[in-house]
């Protein structure tokens, strides 16, 4: 009998050990940095349409299979870009066809731009996807589901988050940094330099 509740309680945690190690590998123990690119609610209601500004910047959701789904799908070799800055984001080369109803990406783009968050909003623990550089909401990702693609992940990603610019096109100019601390450190280089601001 106890040779048997031994071996249930080695089985048990292994069980544990092997179920902490398949979650996702992101790190909360760092504080999380600021945000490159910070404005106020009102600034940014004045670049972004009121649906890009209900999902980026207060967390919302676009309808599934909506508009913006419906033009992602169509659209064919190119890079995405967040809307909010102009921060690479995602390509056409991570872009697959998840059946979810909103653009799915198996990965983020060479550029890195993407941040992962834990989420334990609405009663649920999930991954909250951000833009790096201006802290806009993108959707969220989602590991091992069985998707056949390198990574068994699927970032679900509002497609009003995104700028598509198709490839050999214009990038986006990125959104200057125009924060107070930036202005102040931009003005004591120009008075190091002999640069006087009129």
């Amino acid at each position: 009998m106890k040779l048997r509740l031994a071996l249930l309680s080695a089985l048990a945690a292994a069980f544990c050990i092997a179920q902490a190690e398949d979650k996702p590998k992101t790190d909360t123990s760092k504080p999380m940095s600021k945000p490159e690119i910070v404005k106020s609610e009102s600034d940014w209601q004045k670049m972004l349409t009121p649906e890009q500004f209900q999902v980026t910047r207060m967390r919302g959701t676009e309808p599934k299979n909506g508009a913006a789904y419906e033009e992602f799908e169509k659209q064919g070799e190119g890079t995405y870009y967040c809307v909010c800055c102009g921060a690479e984001l995602f390509t056409s080369k991570e872009k697959f066809h998840s059946g979810c109803g909103w653009p799915s990406f198996y990965d983020t783009s060479k550029a890195k731009g993407v941040l992962e968050k834990v989420d334990n909003s609405h009663g649920w623990h999930r991954i909250e996807t951000v833009c790096k550089r201006c802290d806009a909401h993108l959707g969220h990702v989602f590991d091992g589901e069985g998707f056949k693609t390198p990574t068994d992940r699927r970032f679900c990603i509002n497609g009003v988050a995104l700028k598509f610019v198709p490839k050999g096109g214009e990038p986006p100019k990125l959104l200057e940094v125009s924060s107070a601390a930036v202005q102040e450190k931009k003005s004591e280089v120009n008075k190091e330099g002999g640069v006087q601001k009129k």
